[in-house]
């Protein structure tokens, strides 16, 4: 995909995320290592499909979303704005304290991820093979917390 940002002589990727507040995933997109990560939140949130089960027109968008500091850009919170979301994200160099609480639902859903075998440590070259492999985990967690309330 592209050199990551830690080993440049190797090629990596990155995983993106957009979670509802229990961890159930609700879109995810892959990236080069390389990619600045406002360019994903983009794609991520445009990705979303609408979510059906309560009664009514099933929602299109998330209320609100909580990002790290990393999201840290006007542009991005200017397109979250026009798009009806409120954002919750901090500026480089705010020492806020109590994100860590709000951001813990998508960290351990991360962590979900990572018990799969294939994603934790990318053996394929091909994206869409891999892109695919985290759409099923992901999907198998949905499956793993609607049945059993949670995800071992």
């Amino acid at each position: 995909m592209g050199p990551s940002p830690v080993d440049r002589g190797r090629s990596g990727s990155k995983h993106h995320l957009l979670t509802d507040g229990h961890g159930v995933p609700l879109s995810v997109t892959i990236t080069a290592g390389n990619t600045h990560d406002i360019r994903a939140a983009v794609a991520t949130i445009v990705d979303l499909k609408p979510v059906r089960g309560k009664r009514g027109r099933p929602k299109s968008r998330p209320a609100q979303l909580i990002a790290d500091k990393a999201y840290d850009d006007q542009a991005l919170r200017d397109l979250l704005s026009w798009l009806g979301i409120k954002s919750d994200i901090p500026r480089r160099g705010d020492s806020r304290r109590g994100l860590g609480k709000q951001r813990w639902p998508i960290e351990r859903t991360f962590a979900w991820l990572k018990q799969f075998r294939r994603l934790r440590t990318r053996w394929n070259k091909r994206a869409d093979i891999h892109h695919a492999l985290l759409q099923l985990a992901s999907a198998i967690i949905c499956y793993r917390i609607h049945t059993n309330g949670f995800c071992p």
